[in-house]
């Protein structure tokens, strides 16, 4: 890993998943010691990892993954990504990186600024943070502690392929994930299109 030191599993423990619309999977959670941020990221591992597996990197997101808020994809995203891995095998890391990296109290302020207009990386400039905080230095880690430095990245974000390829991950293919757009997400969705080169189909998220 350049210049980081080797993180190391630190516990390995079975947990039954079920999610609200019944759907459920047999997980095993991974805990890390020496992860570069000292945050608490977790590495499910689902199915029958292959040589090349199926893994994306799931950024927290209390709102949606818990609380089931439309006002983002995250937790349709996370649904689907659980399901698709354990078909094909692989791991799902859940990163403890809230609000792109700047946190759930302030993830909320920018809500605050959305509903007066401005789109969720304005909102993030305007309360003087960067339009995405997140590191994935330590994602790199855990996937090197698990044996893993070629796989397939489920995701639509350019960003996540080009932090993992520079920290000695081989990328073979960036896997995009559904469009989950609502009413109350689209103009988020529209953004991540336009701010940071999301694959997503533009022309499919109108408001109309």
């Amino acid at each position: 890993m350049p210049d980081h030191p080797a993180a190391t599993p630190r516990s390995r423990v079975g947990v039954p998943l079920r999610f609200h619309d019944g759907y459920g999977v047999d997980a095993e959670l991974v805990t890390f010691h020496g992860l570069a941020d000292g945050r608490e990221h977790v590495a499910i591992v689902l199915g029958e990892p292959t040589a090349t597996p199926l893994v994306r990197l799931h950024s927290e997101c209390l709102t949606g993954d818990v609380l089931g808020s439309s006002r983002c994809d995250c937790g349709p995203q996370l649904r689907e990504a659980v399901e698709r891995i354990a078909e094909q095998g692989g791991v799902l890391l859940y990163l403890r990186q809230e609000g792109r990296g700047i946190g759930l109290y302030n993830k909320l302020d920018a809500y605050a600024l959305q509903d007066e207009g401005l789109d969720t990386y304005a909102a993030n400039t305007a309360l003087g943070l960067p339009e995405d905080a997140r590191d994935y230095t330590a994602a790199a880690q855990m996937l090197a502690a698990l044996g893993i430095t070629d796989l397939d990245l489920l995701s639509n974000n350019p960003d996540k392929a080009e932090q993992l390829s520079e920290l000695g991950i081989t990328v073979r293919h960036r896997v995009p994930t559904g469009v989950f757009a609502t009413d109350h997400n689209v103009r988020y969705l529209r953004a991540k299109v336009v701010h940071t080169q999301h694959t997503l189909p533009l022309q499919e998220l109108t408001a109309g």
